[in-house]
């Protein structure tokens, strides 16, 4: 897996996912749960790889000019 997240786009999504996981304290009953795709972006920040970028050619990390 080669890196396609930058920096900034990984800061979006911590944030973004920590916003959605709230919604497991925030909702109630059973759709509380929706809260659990927040888990999506948060670990594809950690990782600094999203398979849906890989398939649209998005890249949002600088290139590297070593080989």
């Amino acid at each position: 897996m080669k890196r396609n997240v930058g920096g900034v786009d990984r800061t979006i999504r911590v944030i973004l996912g920590l916003a959605i996981l709230s919604l497991l304290f925030i909702l109630h009953g059973s759709t509380r749960f929706i809260g659990l795709i927040g888990l999506v972006p948060l670990l594809t920040a950690f990782v600094g790889f999203c398979p849906l970028y890989t398939l649209l050619g998005i890249k949002t990390c600088r290139v590297s000019s070593h080989k």
